[in-house]
């Protein structure tokens, strides 16, 4: 079957599924959003043990989403995964350091025998929300405005700066997408908390909570993509594989890939009426249409910067050294046995999809988290 498709078409294809993950995973990171409100939110010990108890039962489903969006990423296009893994390695590296300290927190916050205290690990939670995510999101944001490697003729990578992926810090437009998650995680946490914990006194704080941040949202999302619609993008010949600097050319790839542009249209409605219906009614499911919206939304995003002949890795020393999808994937073998593979992960969202609802038919409530013979994080 994927035998019949040509090699430009497998490496679509899976840029395709890897923006659907990304998307997918971008929804998921508000078990992160959750974790930074545990210190503003709660008003006693017990709201605090809701929201952790809360996130701890979802929190798996992120990582699990985080290492299929990678594996595919690196697996897809091995040469982005060496040049960014070789190269960049400081900021991958605090990356990880963020996402394994969470793990170990929600495993010995309440361990009798935990000997840095239960304080330490919300701490864990807090660096893992926040840090975490800002650092994901500079990463993130270099497919744009590019990073400082060059590749030798044996396609070699020679990374060139000393900070090691840590210069991506002093770029002050990195932090328009790094906050646009950082806030974008948090409502996703309000929506959840609504719907998943059963208490009137958390649920006014959470959508005081919401008016202000969805106003902070808004600011870095609307200047993030004022900034990549009106900035130089970066191209390939399709024929040559010259790449080139185009002026507006996310802008262009919007108006020449309409079915992107609806994509990104709807999940930014459906992501405004998800918060909207929180904040002006009594619903407690917003959470829905907003995880929809936001992985139509990011899933369109990462189309934009990967397709229509797109540089997705933008090389600031050799512009020659850029990474697209036709340079960076992997043969037209290992595509199509991935893709084959690529067959089990509706089963896997599926997993996901039952696993969520069966976590979430009963209600967090004050009774059970006071229950001593139930499991608490």
């Amino acid at each position: 079957m994927f035998e019949l498709l040509s090699l430009l078409q497998l490496q679509q294809l899976w840029w395709i599924i890897v923006s659907l993950l990304g998307g997918v995973f971008a929804f998921l990171l508000f078990v992160q959003g959750g974790q930074t409100l545990l210190f503003s939110l709660p008003a006693n010990e017990t709201e605090k043990t809701m929201l952790v108890n809360s996130l701890g039962r979802k929190w798996e489903l992120g990582f699990t989403t985080l290492v299929l969006f990678g594996g595919a990423l690196f697996a897809a296009f091995p040469l982005f995964y060496a040049t960014s893994f070789g190269g960049a390695y400081w900021v991958w590296l605090a990356i990880l350091f963020c996402f394994i300290i969470q793990a170990v927190s929600y495993e010995y916050r309440k361990r009798p025998d935990n000997f840095l205290g239960t304080k330490t690990y919300e701490r864990f939670l807090y660096l893992n929300g926040s840090l975490g995510v800002l650092l994901l999101g500079i990463a993130i944001s270099t497919f744009f405005s590019g990073a400082q490697f060059h590749l030798d003729e044996n396609r070699f990578v020679f990374w060139d700066n000393p900070l090691r992926g840590l210069e991506a810090l002093w770029n002050p437009f990195n932090y328009l997408l790094a906050f646009t998650l950082f806030f974008l995680s948090r409502i996703g946490a309000g929506l959840y908390f609504i719907n998943n914990i059963d208490h009137d006194a958390l649920h006014v704080k959470i959508k005081t909570m919401l008016r202000s941040h969805t106003l902070l949202f808004l600011l870095f999302f609307v200047s993030f993509m004022g900034w990549i619609l009106t900035k130089e993008g970066f191209a390939y010949d399709p024929l040559t594989k010259a790449v080139m600097i185009v002026p507006y050319h996310y802008l262009n790839n919007f108006a020449q890939m309409p079915w992107v542009l609806a994509l990104f249209g709807l999940g930014v409605c459906l992501v405004v009426f998800g918060v909207s219906r929180a904040l002006f009614s009594t619903s407690k499911t917003s959470i829905k249409p907003f995880g929809v919206g936001v992985i139509f939304t990011v899933t369109a995003l990462f189309l934009t910067v990967g397709l229509n002949y797109t540089v997705f890795y933008p090389s600031l020393s050799d512009l020659q050294s850029s990474l697209h999808i036709e340079n960076a994937s992997g043969s037209f073998y290992t595509l199509t046995t991935m893709s084959y593979l690529g067959l089990m992960i509706p089963f896997v969202v599926a997993y996901i999809a039952y696993a969520w609802y069966a976590m979430n038919r009963v209600k967090i409530t004050e009774a059970e988290m006071n229950d001593s013979s139930q499991h608490h994080y």
